[in-house]
């Protein structure tokens, strides 16, 4: 069960990062410049409440370090990057075990 959930996430994630990156060619061509739509840009119009309560959670309940290099560098990352290489990963964990060869036997 849990394999299919983390195909299913992975396929599903792979599926917006090729959405999303059609998104951010289309406005690279309308600009006529390479443009991508930032995680954090992505996360802030998703969640326009909650985004900014991120920093002062982590500066103050977690680490001050964890916030200035770690996640200031992660919102910055392309988006539609980060779902593909997640996806991925998903679909990485998730596949079948592969067959040991000369154990059939024991079916």
């Amino acid at each position: 069960m849990f394999r299919f959930l983390a195909r299913l996430v992975g396929f599903l994630l792979i599926a917006a990062g090729f959405v999303g990156l059609v998104v951010d060619g289309t406005r690279s061509i309308a600009n006529t410049a390479v443009m991508f739509m930032p995680l954090g840009e992505l996360l802030f119009a998703a969640f326009p409440k909650t985004f900014p309560l991120i920093e002062p959670a982590v500066t103050r309940h977690i680490h001050p370090f964890l916030w200035n290099p770690i996640l200031l560098n992660l919102f910055t990352l392309p988006a539609s990057l980060l779902a593909f290489g997640l996806g991925v990963l998903l679909l990485w964990a998730g596949r079948k075990p592969v067959e040991p060869i000369g154990y059939l036997a024991r079916r």
